[in-house]
């Protein structure tokens, strides 16, 4: 069986983000550190989720305009 289609307000799961942007969980847990990673949601078991919005917004601004 097939999951559904995702939709635009889906939340993704740390593991999604880092296979979108091939990149290492640890790339990304620097970039939080940092202060560079997209917004994140904590939820009660402490997963972290990012709103697919604020990752599409957060692509927008790494946008590189040489």
């Amino acid at each position: 069986m097939t999951s559904p289609p995702r939709r635009p307000t889906d939340k993704l799961t740390v593991e999604e983000f880092c296979d979108d942007l091939r990149i290492s969980s640890s790339t990304f847990y620097d970039w939080r550190k940092k202060g560079t990673a997209p917004r994140c949601i904590r939820i009660p078991n402490g997963a972290l989720r990012i709103r697919r919005s604020d990752y599409e917004n957060w692509l927008t601004d790494c946008e590189d305009h040489a």
